[in-house]
């Protein structure tokens, strides 16, 4: 299979407009940390080709394969995460039981704009279903944010990370109507449901940051 978007090439810059945050440049007088605001939250236009014979589901995920393994200094005044930081997995997005003979997704289909405290789960079209992302817990304790948000939600790495992220879509052709998975779940749930049920699978890579001294490792 290939995996491909109109939004932005293969190991190019994501557009501002997929993320959840952003850095603005002016006022020149603002601090760092005042720079950082919410961005347009778009999720991306995907599609897809050579699916094989016997498919009867798709998946899609996304990943910032980038993310500090230590949160404590990420958005902190007068802290930088380094680019040595040790990094772990932030999971931006799982959608699942997408109908076999779809090859496209559209640009502003399950997100436009932040949502404060989450997405709504039965807000899916066709029967699809979304997981949550992990901005569930990285809010936990932010009385503002906090909730459940499921569907996609974009790139958003800290506003003082001296590292360039990079995001991974993967789409999986599985042989399985439906997964067997209770709603509310997350993308470990589904990686156990997928075991033994992948006929193909396809990635599509792009990198974001906020901060303007972020560099690639």
């Amino acid at each position: 299979m290939k995996l491909r978007s109109d939004g932005f090439l293969h190991r190019r810059a994501m557009p501002t407009r997929y993320a959840f945050g952003r850095h603005r440049f002016y006022p020149q007088e603002l601090a760092e940390h005042e720079r950082f605001e919410l961005s347009d939250n778009v999720s991306p236009h995907l599609a897809w080709d050579d699916v094989p014979e016997g498919t009867r589901s798709l998946v899609i995920t996304c990943v910032d394969h980038d993310a500090p393994s230590d949160v404590s200094l990420a958005n902190e005044r007068g802290e930088r995460v380094s680019r040595e930081m040790p990094r772990t997995d932030f999971v931006h997005w799982v959608l699942i039981d997408i109908p076999a003979d779809h090859r496209e997704l559209e640009e502003g289909q399950f997100s436009s704009g932040v949502t404060v405290g989450g997405k709504s789960l039965t807000d899916v079209p066709d029967g699809m279903r979304h997981g949550l992302n992990d901005y569930t817990r990285w809010f936990a304790d932010n009385a503002e944010m906090q909730g459940r948000y499921f569907g996609y939600d974009g790139p958003c790495p800290p506003w003082n990370d001296d590292l360039i992220h990079w995001y991974e879509f993967q789409l999986f052709a599985t042989d399985v109507e439906t997964l067997e998975v209770p709603d509310g779940f997350d993308l470990a749930t589904v990686q156990r449901a997928l075991a033994g049920r992948v006929l193909a699978q396809a990635s599509l890579e792009g990198f974001y940051y906020i901060s303007p001294e972020a560099r690639f490792r």
